[in-house]
């Protein structure tokens, strides 16, 4: 049989076990956070309805969307977790409770190339409120809240959440007689970051066919810096010119004194008149949010308000907030970066079972018995030296190896090693797992960063 070598598709990304325990822990803290806001677990199906999932994608979505046919069915893999939300929603209308407010952390696949922190498999940790008809203003501020929650708890102090809001930029663009190529130019816009100020010009007069005077009103419009107060007060100079952009400058003036009655400090987050979002469901409030000392990476968490995402699905305004941590890649740059924990305990268990009589009946229940106790444990099985069995426990990176032996079963003891400090004690299984659960509560206030 001819041996297949063996690879992994590039933009895929497999984890040995160890960054796979901390990933775990990433995906731990962010489903505590959500749910402390009172966010309900949901998972959507990875295949779906390519019409469904293209009702309104728009701009990018169409080319990275993997898309196949399976007998008469033309089906795609999820590119994000928002518009099966809102078939979700539209398809349990009747069943749900609103503001529904859901979170999901799952894979989502896009045909884009794959790059350095950027995957074609990825999971994505989402935030969403939908509401039944109207939804407050106020939503739109806990959402980036939440994320200087996640991100705090990540260990992270060097981030920014950057809000605009996509009714002043509408607003801006039809003070200019563009509101025809509102979309385009967005789009365009939303690429400064990664292209520059000049290149953006250069699309906005080839591609958008704008004239050289609007593209400099619209390069100096963005180019607005500054505190957050010193933005919105540059922006009160176009106030009375067009009704969408005042309402969407109230509502941004709204989002960022609510941030501040939440607790978020003015040093992670910032009014950014770049920020639009390529796609085209957004219609009020947008966030993306960068890690400081990593630019280049892009946003790790964006997302916005939709007014219309289930219109396609249901008669029914269905208006919503969410926002997308992009995981895998956040992992994959603090994993880079060496900013990943190493004292975070990484061990698949707590302790490991060494059995060391040709009778297993007592590490067995020795095993039970401190499981009982809410310990995650392993039972070694192997028939090996003494020697192996503890190279498999340093491999393994267990905090505890604990021994059965003949004398340990005569006095109904068990033998615990600590194998970082290299100490042993004799203890019996209900001392010998409170023993282990004190040692490792001492060592529970690690981070999944490092300090």
């Amino acid at each position: 049989m001819e041996i297949i070598k063996p690879r992994t598709l590039s933009g895929f990304m497999e984890l040995l076990p160890a960054k796979q325990i901390r990933f775990e822990k990433m995906t731990e803290i962010l489903r505590t956070t959500y749910a402390s806001y009172g966010f309900a677990p949901l998972d959507t199906p990875v295949i779906e309805d390519a019409q469904i999932l293209l009702a309104k994608g728009g701009g990018e979505t169409e080319k990275q969307i993997y898309r196949f046919q399976k007998g008469d069915s033309d089906l795609a893999l999820r590119f994000d977790l928002t518009v099966p939300l809102a078939k979700y929603v539209a398809l349990h209308y009747n069943e749900l409770a609103f503001p529904f407010r859901r979170f999901q952390i799952s894979k989502v696949y896009r045909g884009e190339r794959a790059q350095r922190g950027r995957f074609r498999e990825f999971y994505q940790a989402d935030i969403d409120i939908i509401g039944d008809g109207k939804l407050d203003i106020l939503n739109e501020a806990e959402i980036p809240a939440i994320i200087y929650k996640v991100f705090r708890g990540f260990g992270l102090s060097r981030f920014q959440i950057r809000v605009n809001n996509r009714k002043v930029l509408n607003g801006f663009y039809a003070m200019l007689g563009l509101s025809e190529k509102s979309g385009d130019i967005m789009r365009t816009v939303d690429k400064l970051d990664k292209i520059g100020a000049n290149k953006v010009k250069v699309i906005l007069l080839e591609d958008c066919g704008l004239s050289e005077e609007q593209a400099d009103e619209i390069l100096k419009f963005i180019a607005i810096t500054g505190s957050n107060a010193e933005v919105l007060s540059a922006l009160e100079g176009y106030v009375g010119r067009n009704e969408m952009f005042d309402q969407g400058l109230g509502e941004l003036k709204a989002v960022c004194s609510n941030l501040a009655a939440f607790g978020v400090p003015e040093s992670n987050f910032a009014v950014d008149l770049t920020i639009a979002r390529g796609l085209d469901y957004y219609t009020g409030t947008v966030y993306e949010t960068t890690l400081l000392d990593h630019p280049e990476i892009g946003s790790v968490c964006s997302g916005g308000r939709y007014d219309n995402l289930a219109g396609y699905y249901i008669d029914k305004a269905l208006p919503g907030v969410g926002i997308s941590i992009g995981l895998t890649r956040l992992f994959y740059v603090l994993d880079e970066q060496g900013l990943l924990n190493p004292e975070l305990p990484s061990a698949p268990a707590d302790a490991l079972v060494l059995p060391m009589t040709a009778d297993v009946a007592p590490a067995i229940a020795l095993a039970e018995t401190l499981r009982s106790s809410g310990l995650r444990v392993q039972l070694y099985g192997e028939q090996k030296k003494f020697k192996q069995k503890m190279a498999y426990a340093n491999k393994l990176d267990v905090p505890f190896a604990v021994l059965l032996g003949e004398d340990e079963i005569a006095e109904g003891m068990c033998s615990v090693k600590n194998m970082r400090s290299g100490e042993q004690v004799k203890l019996t299984p209900a001392d010998a797992a409170a023993h282990i659960k004190a040692a490792l509560d001492a060592d529970s206030c690690a981070v999944i960063l490092e300090k």
